[in-house]
């Protein structure tokens, strides 16, 4: 029961990419991680392509940890937060907010001045994740909300042409609109695209 214990929270492990300029930092950071119960998966330098290794190895959080993040490495972040999105955490001694503002845009979730403190590693990860998952969350809705919004307008579309070829309510465009959908076994959008497809061939 104990070993299975064990396995288990070795498989639930984060693993950690870790990204920074200077190697001998870099190995204190991976020491202070893993006895943070971290899985540092790679350890990389800035001078190497960063977004195309986090495709290749599965990583949950990333970690910069530099002096202060150039135009180079803000791109990168930029690149991460749009192909790869995940938790960014950036510890830096930069504390300007032109610096920081431009971290933030790039899609780092945390960015954290005056270096690492293995006694700040855990919450500073948690509140990263978590402020992670609360912007991937609100992305999702507003992109579904676009979407909605999209297919409303398709919709009312298909309704506008209803309404002028049979002469009947709104109401009834709609309902005409869904039952054919029912009798199709489609999505009320889809019926709509084809009422508006076969209108405009007919022009």
């Amino acid at each position: 029961m104990n070993n299975q214990a064990v396995v288990i929270k070795m498989k639930n492990k984060i693993k950690v990419m870790l990204v920074d300029e200077n190697c001998g930092r870099s190995a204190v950071v991976e020491q202070a991680l893993l006895d943070n119960g971290y899985d540092v998966v790679g350890r990389l330098t800035t001078e190497e392509d960063i977004p195309l290794v986090l495709q290749k190895i599965e990583t949950d959080v990333v970690i910069f940890s530099m002096e202060s993040p150039n135009e180079e490495v803000l791109s990168s972040m930029h690149s991460i937060n749009q192909y790869t999105p995940k938790p960014v955490v950036m510890f830096t001694d930069k504390s300007d907010s032109a610096t920081i503002a431009k971290a933030v845009k790039a899609g780092v979730s945390a960015y954290v001045v005056d270096g690492l403190n293995e006694s700040r590693i855990k919450p500073i990860m948690d509140v990263a994740i978590a402020r992670f998952r609360e912007f991937q969350a609100l992305k999702e809705e507003l992109t579904q909300t676009k979407l909605d919004l999209a297919d409303r307008k398709i919709i009312d579309k298909a309704k506008g042409i209803i309404i002028k070829q049979r002469n009947c309510s709104e109401d009834d465009a709609y309902k005409a609109l869904r039952k054919l959908a029912m009798d199709r076994n489609e999505k009320i959008v889809s019926v709509a695209r084809s009422v508006i497809e076969v209108s405009e061939l007919l022009v």
